[in-house]
């Protein structure tokens, strides 16, 4: 744990006295408002609470310290940095309460909340990946040359996480304008410094990334503002990340439900005599810059402030369920209307359609920007982005570092700062080391606040290439079990443009899957113009009455291959394009008129989303069913590299025997 600093030698740097007194006023209120909370909590009037109690010079130091506009991203003990920002105490209160009244319509939490009218964006429990999302929101502040300042908290525990360190690095060689404002309150819940790190001093980690550092007097409150004053004007006029340590302690449980059992006395009495209230007060009273009575005075303010504010929340409406309008908060509303299609086309490969179509978005949006590794110079390991950077500069077209969880937390920190990100997976298998962000950022945070995440994850995938089973996977299914994510695949140059268009334009996450197979083997006529596509609207690439073969990707050739094979099989064949959403109306048109149908796809079985159409087929359609629904997919192994393993593996092969099969039944 870290060594208390000694206390106090305040300096007031000539502030002026109203100054002075407001950093008290902060620090008294918070504290007044926790004293409060733990009353409530004690009497089930609150779920849950974790306290910032002797941790409050930080919050309110850094806060005051910077402009309004400017965004903090604080965590689940930083009341006063929401105090500071004047949110009115009724709503707090009713979001600590699920009620109305709150930032997220009782659907998350404590601190978990982000409100754009305030500039704040809330915590998530997973801590790390929220310091990516500072340095997406101080990207955009940079390419506006807006001169801001992103403020983003973490505790000592939370350095540990690898998405900490990502980010510190793709701040530092951006030269983003991130404050990283670590509370090193000596324990990561229960677990001690010495067993989080093995470094002195956490600003010792700063010199590693090529950033300046500093340590602060967390509980000195003139400290902290001082400093976060001296550098946010500084990194506004010289962009660049500073990494700030501010030794501190909490006097009172990770969470109330945990206490301080595991805490020494020693260091709890140690730490106590430190009170940055208490002491702050006194030094306040000692050199006449406020008098008892004052105090006494203001301290009635404030609690008539907060038991009015409690009142009003404890009273206020109760959430009511309501299935549809949760399924409508899923995702933002989208209408889609731009469509200049152009009439003229040429015959294209599905590579140059994908290309085509970024060009045409990021030269109709110049909020766009491209990030993904080599996609720049290089133009990327497909060549897709060749002669980008060129066309519309460095700056937009982003080479990134090789950290896929800090890029999509950045790209949703770009959604957040009003613009539209899109990030190239190199391949869709490494998307797993950016899966956290992807399903408890993107996915759900239209629905937890209200805030749109304007990215699209392009996932180069699939196999029959002979990559082996580190870049061959297609793991859509991975997403569509995700709600608040769109999933698109196409199988051909048409589709991939048009939907690609329509995905940028949607403000909602989208994963955008990219066969690399049908990269150089596809053409089509393509429009050369830009123009869209609805998503969730299948294609019937083939018109038949015997069966329904349902399919998407790759495996809607592998169909067309086979019935070219059988010119006597008379086949609907549906390309679904999108997986999510769905087009189940389609589906159950065409097996109610066929009355039976397969469902093929180059995925293992066991989990896919054939296994979710043939559900859904029984459901709505059993009765016009003349045989069972059919799954075709690959083997349950990983995907092979020897040619004739990952032959076997697909299940290209299996598809025909299992249509005769079904036709025959």
């Amino acid at each position: 744990m870290p060594d208390p600093i000694q206390h106090f030698k305040f300096t007031t740097k000539n502030n002026a006295d109203e100054v002075l007194i407001t950093l008290y006023l902060g620090m008294l209120k918070s504290r007044m408002i926790e004293e409060k909370m733990l009353i409530l909590l004690r009497q089930g009037k609150i779920s849950k609470w974790f306290s910032g109690i002797g941790q409050e010079a930080i919050s309110i130091g850094v806060t005051a310290a910077l402009q309004f506009q400017e965004y903090i991203l604080p965590m689940h003990r930083n009341l006063g940095v929401f105090t500071t920002r004047d949110i009115p105490l009724y709503r707090l209160f009713g979001q600590w309460q699920g009620k109305n009244i709150g930032f997220t319509n009782g659907r998350d939490r404590s601190f978990h909340f982000g409100t754009q009218e305030y500039n704040i964006v809330g915590m998530i429990s997973h801590l790390g990946p929220q310091m990516g999302v500072a340095c997406g929101i101080a990207l955009g502040d940079l390419l506006s040359k807006t001169k801001k300042v992103t403020a983003v908290f973490t505790g000592d525990g939370g350095t540990s996480e690898g998405d900490v360190h990502e980010a510190m690095n793709i701040a530092s060689v951006w030269d983003l304008p991130v404050l990283f404002c670590i509370e090193n309150n000596g324990y990561g819940l229960s677990t001690p410094s010495e067993q989080q790190y093995n470094c002195k001093d956490l600003a010792d980690r700063g010199k590693a990334y090529g950033m300046e550092a500093h340590i602060v007097d967390g509980n000195d409150v003139l400290a902290v503002y001082h400093k976060v004053k001296e550098v946010s004007e500084s990194m506004r006029e010289r962009p660049r990340p500073i990494l700030l340590e501010f030794k501190t302690f909490r006097v009172r449980g990770h969470e109330e439900a945990s206490g301080t059992a595991y805490v020494p006395d020693v260091v709890l009495t140690d730490w106590k005599a430190k009170d940055p209230v208490l002491n702050y007060e006194q030094f306040l009273v000692q050199s006449a810059r406020i008098t008892e009575n004052e105090i006494r005075e203001h301290k009635v303010v404030f609690k008539n402030e907060i038991d009015t504010d409690w009142k009003r929340a404890d009273v206020s409406d109760e959430i009511l369920s309501n299935t549809q309008k949760e399924l409508l908060a899923v995702y933002a509303p989208f209408v889609l209307e731009s469509d200049d299609q152009n009439t003229i086309t040429t015959e294209i490969r599905f590579i140059d359609a994908i290309s085509d179509a970024l060009k045409k978005a990021m030269t109709r949006y110049d909020n766009t920007v491209l990030m993904g590794q080599d996609i720049a110079a290089y133009g990327g390991v497909f060549k897709i982005t060749e002669g980008f950077e060129a066309l519309f500069g460095a700056d937009r077209v982003r080479n990134t570092p090789i950290c896929e969880s800090g890029i999509v937390a950045a790209a949703y920190g770009l959604a957040i700062n009003g613009y539209k990100a899109i990030v190239e997976m190199q391949f869709a298998d490494f998307v797993s080391s950016g899966f956290n962000p992807i399903v408890n950022l993107l996915a759900k945070s239209h629905y937890r606040w209200g805030q749109t995440a304007d990215v699209v994850i392009r996932m180069p995938c699939g196999g029959g290439v002979g990559a082996g089973p580190f870049h061959s996977q297609t793991n859509e299914a991975w997403f569509t079990k995700t709600p608040g994510l769109k999933v698109v695949y196409p199988a051909f140059p048409y589709d991939a443009k048009g939907l690609l268009a329509t995905a940028i334009e949607d403000p909602n996450p989208v994963l955008f899957f990219e066969h690399k197979k049908l990269y150089r083997s596809i053409r089509q006529e393509v429009p050369g113009g830009y123009y869209t596509l609805p998503l969730g609207q299948a294609a019937l690439c083939n018109e038949g009455s015997d069966i329904t073969i349902i399919s998407y990707g790759v495996a809607v050739h592998w169909a067309i291959e086979i019935l070219e094979k059988h010119p006597d099989i008379s086949a609907d064949v549906i390309d679904l394009r999108t997986l999510q959403p769905l087009d189940t109306a389609t589906l159950y048109a065409s097996v109610q008129k066929t009355g039976k149908a397969i469902i093929v796809q180059e995925d293992s079985l066991f989990g896919g989303i054939a296994s979710d159409i043939s559900a859904l087929l029984m459901e709505h359609c059993f009765e016009f069913l003349d045989a069972p629904v059919q799954r075709v997919g690959s083997i349950e192994t990983p995907v092979p590299f020897a040619a004739s393993l990952e032959e076997n593996y697909l299940g290209k092969q299996r598809f025909e025997s299992v249509l005769l099969s079904v036709l025959t039944y």
